[in-house]
């Protein structure tokens, strides 16, 4: 770049931060008037400055931004392999999908396999597995940690399993230790699906690497964000090439967009039923997609990393308030535990409304919503009662359940959860504190 262009740049880029600065101002909080939402974007200058630089470049596809942040999330995880793609399902799509590669022999997955997982969280979780027909196995949760009960994993096994793939809920790691052991026993892989929990460590170190594959999501709500966007992470180099593979669509080829010929030997490999020396950059080893993500997303993301360990402290914050301030209504309400040895970071606040507190869920959720404080389910809740399993419930066909989802149903009928993000200020939290509080003691 000249030093024409880098001045011209810098003039532009000062021109953004004032503009940021008159322009994008979030008015002060009125209580009642002003809405508590229970997530958002927190940004300033910054991303708004190293967006413009990606449009004054118009690479518009993947390039250096990708691979820097790429880089420095894996420095962060202490990960090997990062791939950025276009969103966290999209990260669970391709975790999954590279397991079902051929290249893995007889432990890939197969269609009629079945994979461990719990019918209480976020449908795309669930969803790569069905599509590709492989059977989800579903087993229930424990309260108030709302992860896995891992006494079932037993339970679930079968000469089928091949993989166990799991979400840690809101932030709050499942019992890794239990769940690890269990998946090395039985010589089946680990999916942890981290998207709603980015900097929670279990035994000091991050979520999202234990597995055989971590997943994370970078949609506006969750721990930090890019608009949309996700990525996949792993130490193994095989499942790293087969995660780009199933990303890039299908492509044999690793090398990164704009270059040719990283290996070398881009005319001399024989694959398939080819003719010897065909062009490596279009052979397809899987049948994939086109899931990459775009430098504008990853240049608002690598602004945002920055950020994030004040991130994850103020999610900690919050949430630590709420927890002290609702602890005179445990008889009415079960309030959130996290997991032995972790240390989560939070993406919500869980409330279950106990059978005897005299009201319901619902009931407290529309007082809330009524005083502008956004409530959200525990997503799905049980999974397996919403629609798009209707023809596999009355089939009986396509999934699995091992014992009784009854904390799962509880979930659906009695849980919600409300916002800790960084963008909430204490006299957020003092008025959602009051709200509670002149219901639960009305």
């Amino acid at each position: 770049m000249t030093k024409q262009e880098t001045s011209a740049r810098n003039r532009i880029f000062r021109q953004v931060a004032a503009y940021y600065k008159k322009f994008h101002k979030k008015p002060a909080f009125r209580p009642g008037e002003s809405f508590v939402n229970y997530g958002g974007r927190v940004y300033d200058e910054k991303e708004m400055i190293n967006l413009t630089d990606t449009a004054l470049d118009f690479w518009l596809t993947s390039g250096r931004y990708c691979a820097e942040f790429e880089r420095q999330l894996g420095a962060y995880l202490g990960v090997k392999h990062v791939s950025l793609v276009n969103s966290g399902s999209s990260a669970n799509l391709i975790a999954f999908m590279a397991l079902t590669s051929p290249k893995l022999g007889a432990r890939r997955i197969k269609p009629g396999d079945e994979v461990i997982t719990v019918a209480a969280g976020f449908p795309t979780t669930v969803t790569p597995i069905i599509q590709y027909g492989a059977v989800p196995v579903f087993v229930d949760v424990e309260l108030p940690s709302y992860n896995i009960n891992c006494s079932l994993l037993k339970k679930a096994l079968s000469k089928k399993t091949k993989a166990v793939m799991l979400a840690h809920t809101l932030g709050n790691p499942f019992n890794i230790k239990a769940v690890k052991d269990f998946c090395l026993k039985h010589s089946v892989y680990l999916i942890e699906d981290n998207c709603d929990a980015l900097g929670s460590r279990y035994d000091g170190k991050f979520t999202g690497t234990f597995g055989d594959i971590g997943t994370s999501s970078f949609y506006p709500p969750h721990h930090m964000t890019m608009g949309e966007g996700g990525a996949v992470y792993t130490n193994d180099g095989q499942l790293k090439r087969l995660i780009d593979s199933f990303r890039d669509w299908g492509r044999d080829c690793w090398c990164p967009s704009g270059k040719d010929n990283t290996c070398g030997c881009r005319f001399t490999q024989k694959f398939g039923g080819l003719p010897l020396g065909y062009d490596h950059k279009y052979v397809y080893s899987h049948f994939g997609y086109n899931l990459k993500a775009t430098e504008m997303q990853a240049a608002v993301g690598l602004a945002q990393l920055k950020k994030f360990p004040a991130f994850v402290e103020a999610r900690k914050k919050n949430w630590a308030y709420l927890k002290r301030a609702l602890a005179p209504f445990a008889k009415q309400l079960i309030l959130p535990e996290p997991t032995p040895n972790a240390d989560p970071s939070w993406f919500g606040f869980l409330v279950t409304v106990r059978e005897n507190a005299g009201f319901t869920r619902d009931q407290l959720v529309a007082h809330l919503e009524a005083n502008k404080i956004q409530t959200r389910m525990l997503f799905a809740g049980n999974l397996i009662k919403h629609p798009c399993f209707d023809e596999m419930r009355a089939t009986g066909r396509g999934y699995r359940v091992a014992g009784k989802l009854e904390n799962t149903d509880r979930i659906l009928n009695s849980t919600f959860w409300i916002g800790v993000y960084p963008g909430m200020t204490h006299e957020m939290l003092q008025y959602m504190a009051k709200t509670f509080a002149d219901f639960l003691r009305h």
